[in-house]
Order: C-alpha cells, then structure tokens, then sequence
C-alpha cells in the first residue's frame, strides 16, 4: 500500500463529506451505507469521512467499524477515505487505527473522546500514542459539543509538530468575515503551513472557506453532496460573493439545524425522505425526529428542490 504521507496536505482540502452509518433493526445497513458513499463518489467530492460523528462511530462496535471503514473504501471508487478513531481507551482507539489501516484507508480522524474529563496532556499524549503507532496521516477532531473537550491554540500548536499531523477540524468561526480571517489566521501561525485547516459546523462554512480554511468537514455533504459543493468549489475559486449566497439560500436547512437540536437528526430525516437510509436509521437510544419536526424537513428539501 502507498505511504499515504506521501499525498501531502492537498489530500486535505476542498469538501470532505461525511455519510451517516444507516441502521436498521439495529444493525448496519450496509447496502444504504454503501449506496451513500458511492453517491459521494459520482458526485465528485473531494475526500469522504466515514464513521465521523455524522457516521454515529461512537455507538459502533469495533466489529461493525471494520466493516464500515471496508465499505467505504470499496465504494469510493478512488476518491480518499478518512476514518474515525476515536474511543474512550487508547488501546481501542489504536485498534481503531489498526482497522482503518487493514481497510486501506487514506487517513484517520481522531476525536479525543471523553467519560472523566481530559487535561491537555491526556489528549497530547493520545495524539503522540497514534501519530507513533501509524504512517497514516491523522485529521485532529476538535467538536466540543459531542466530546465537552475544548482544545487551546497551545494544545492546537503542540500536537501539529507531531509527525503525520495532517489537518485539523475546526468547529465554526465567528460570523463577521474579518473576524472570521484574524480566527484563521492565529490557527495557521500556531500549526504551521503543512497542517490544513478545515472548518465544520455547516452554517459557517462559506465564511470559514472564504476567511482561508482550506477544507470543509461536511455533514450536510455526506447526503446533499452537490449544494456542498456549489459552497466548496465557489470559495476555493474566489468567488466569495457566490459562496456566501448559496450558502444563505441553504438558510432554512441551517436554521432546522439549529431549532431541533443538531444536525444529526436533521441529515438522517433527509436521507429518509430521500430513501438514501431506512426508516429511523439512527443507532438507539437516539430517537431521530418527531412527525411533525419530520414534515418541516421535508417542506424545507422540497422547497430548495434538495432531492434532485
């Protein structure tokens, strides 16, 4: 298998979609999953992560892992595999890394996940265990709304000298667009040239990419690929203007976001209604949507013609 430190950074940039892990009758469905990551393929994105928290890693077996990160190295018809790693114990999380490798993976995305709360070095020390362990580049994941851990821009420069540091995940910038480029801008000064930056949280995606983010870690991508891309490939050719309408004509679907929770629940109701996942495809105890929260997502895909 290629090195794939040899790929480099631009491995990490553009839209990286991330498909949702479909269940049904609680287990994995693999031919939707499978269905969604060749979706993603012909549609043209730029890198698919599987099993981020979009793809439910947490609520996985190793086992069930396995074969989802197999699956989507299978379907991606060449386009770069990411995987998600994370887990409560090193130990798990290297037995992770060791399945993403098995799979052919093209890099991991490592979440510092958390029971009893982490200190900085805990989360150094992680990074360091599995930047030691793998040639596979690794995406840092910093979501503290699903691990409640919060990296400092110290913690962001100590782990970028790691070795196979690729790229770190960032959650949103802040809205007002200089102040999103000056956010940006310290991250780079902090992590150095050869990390890139990619920005998540899909409302603030146009202004991260136009405030210099060089990725988008798309949830919304991971299902409506192609309005990703109209918001990815408008940024990254300097079209900021572009980037920012299409953007706020997806303003309605960032706002479900917002008003149910997440948008978790929201993504999985549009793959139902598209028939893209089965029915309530979210791993129990999560619940997915009301009938009548169901009924505004539909409206919102309908009206901006989402299913096309």
């Amino acid at each position: 298998m290629t090195d794939p430190r040899r790929t480099g950074p631009h491995a990490f940039t553009g839209l990286s979609a991330f498909p949702l892990t479909p269940l049904r009758d609680d287990a994995v469905d693999q031919a939707a999953f499978a269905g969604l990551v060749t979706r993603l393929a012909d549609a043209g994105v730029d890198s698919i992560t599987a099993l981020g928290s979009t793809g439910s890693y947490a609520y996985l077996s190793r086992a069930e892992r396995a074969r989802v990160s197999r699956l989507a190295v299978e379907h991606a018809e060449g386009v770069p595999v990411f995987v998600g790693v994370g887990g409560l114990r090193t130990s798990h999380v290297l037995a992770h890394v060791d399945d993403a490798e098995a799979a052919g993976a093209a890099g991991v995305l490592l979440a510092p996940m958390t029971y009893q709360p982490l200190t900085d070095d805990d989360v150094f020390e992680l990074f360091r265990t599995v930047t030691d362990r793998t040639e596979l580049p690794v995406v840092v994941y910093d979501n503290p709304g699903t691990t409640r851990f919060t990296f400092t821009m110290e913690l962001y420069a100590r782990i970028a000298q790691l070795p196979g540091i690729a790229s770190i995940k960032i959650p949103g910038v802040p809205a007002d667009p200089a102040q999103a480029r000056d956010h940006v801008t310290a991250i780079r000064a902090a992590t150095g040239e050869h990390v890139t930056i990619g920005v998540s949280g899909d409302g603030f995606a146009a202004t991260g990419l136009n405030a210099g983010c060089d990725a988008w870690y798309s949830v919304v991508g991971g299902t409506l690929p192609s309005p990703a891309l109209a918001i990815t490939r408008a940024a990254r050719e300097g079209r900021a203007a572009d980037a920012v309408a299409e953007s706020a004509r997806l303003g309605p679907l960032w706002n479900l976001f917002a008003e149910f929770g997440g948008s978790l629940r929201v993504v999985a109701a549009i793959a139902e209604h598209l028939g893209l996942a089965p029915h309530r495809c979210l791993p129990l105890p999560l619940q997915g949507l009301t009938d009548p929260q169901r009924a505004a997502v539909r409206k919102v895909v309908d009206e901006l013609g989402l299913g096309r």
